[in-house]
């Protein structure tokens, strides 16, 4: 195999492709990345056996062929060539290693052999259809930040991508829930997607398939099926094994008589809560939000650290609440926010509460609060 590749090209490629691999592996082939060299293309792809990345990239190949090298020590030394330099590739199949040159830089990398390169088994998948980057990128960045990280539930490790009857007719969902808060974002449903089964894509995935969408003007094409979620661009592929279990009923989490509203700029409420959490200790977080007509109070009263209090303008109605939260989660919940208002629906100071953008109903939160 020769191939010769800019090296702004090679380092996109690469980048995306080591990201996958394990950092810790028992089976060395799995910390490397499989090169294969045919026509005017290369393709990089690596897999840790539940995600596998297929990164294309135009290349000048003098001669075909296919082997594997680690993909960390292939994206280090590409990351420390010089920008727009040629590089080269090659590899003879008898000496074992595979040469990488560009200018007065030479290297020489251990290969083991392509045939041990596990490649990912292909799905009959159920449903194929296309959406734009940014719908997808929506989807998933509001929803993320609730995935647990308790292995024990482990059906709650990723976000649970569905079809759902919205407002308006059917609708593509994204739901995440630590048990402590949850976040549902809809987006219209794209064409063919109505038939999809409902499957929960777990958090790496999700990391890795944030670097796909980029992109604004990309459309992505979506296959799922029962067991597998695929991802692709003209330049990338990214294929994932979903998580065998079954999400539970979000729906009855979502409180429906919440009926005390707040309206509060949300820039402003992220500002304070992270400014009276300063003092607050670690473990508990707990901050006090003391609602009365047009006014807010946020107090954090922590015995061995100190106090903390600030004053809110905002629009509220109804009798007077006090209601405990983890800072970190009303946090979260408030950076979520793209609009200038965040309103909150309260109902008592033991009940889960409800948030929203505006009034934008495609993304709702739901937080428990805390005894203050």
């Amino acid at each position: 195999m020769k191939l010769s590749i800019e090296r702004g090209a090679l380092l996109k490629a690469v980048a995306q492709a080591q990201s996958v691999v394990e950092r810790r592996n028992t089976i060395p082939i799995l910390a490397n990345v499989l090169i294969e060299a045919e026509g005017d293309t290369v393709q990089f792809r690596a897999t840790d056996l539940d995600i596998e990345v297929v990164d294309r990239a135009p290349a000048m190949v003098e001669r075909s062929g296919a082997t594997t090298v680690s993909a960390v020590t292939l994206n280090e030394i590409v990351r420390k060539l010089p920008d727009g330099a040629l590089v080269t590739l090659t590899e003879d199949g008898q000496s074992g290693r595979l040469q990488i040159t560009a200018g007065r830089s030479d290297f020489k990398l251990a290969t083991l052999p392509r045939e041990d390169f596990p490649v990912m088994a292909s799905s009959e998948y159920a449903s194929n259809f296309s959406a734009p980057a940014p719908v997808l990128r929506r989807l998933f960045d509001k929803s993320k930040f609730a995935i647990s990280t308790e292995e024990t539930r482990y059906y709650l490790n990723g976000v649970y991508m569905h079809v759902s009857d919205g407002e308006d007719g059917q609708v593509l969902r994204c739901v995440a829930t630590d048990g402590h808060r949850l976040a549902r974002i809809d987006a219209p449903l794209p064409e063919g997607a109505a038939d999809m089964p409902g499957v929960i894509v777990p958090r790496k995935t999700v990391g890795e398939l944030r670097k796909l969408l980029d992109d604004d003007e990309m459309e992505i094409a979506v296959s799922v099926s029962e067991t597998k979620i695929r991802f692709a661009t003209p330049d990338i592929t990214l294929t994932s094994k979903v998580i065998d279990g079954t999400f539970p009923d979000y729906t009855r989490v979502i409180p429906s008589g919440n009926t005390k509203r707040l309206e509060v700029d949300a820039t402003e409420f992220a500002k304070a809560v992270d400014r009276v959490a300063t003092v607050s200790s670690e473990r508990s977080r707990a901050v006090k939000l003391s609602l009365d007509e047009d006014r807010l109070i946020l107090s954090v009263n922590a015995p061995d650290a100190g106090a903390a209090e600030e004053e809110l303008a905002v629009a509220y109605a109804d009798e007077k609440l006090e209601i405990g939260f983890n800072a970190k989660y009303l946090l979260e919940i408030a950076s979520q926010v793209d609009r200038e208002n965040a309103i909150f629906l309260f109902n008592s100071s033991g009940d889960p509460t409800l948030m929203r953008e505006g009034n934008d109903t495609s993304a709702v939160y739901v937080v428990m609060p805390m005894r203050v």
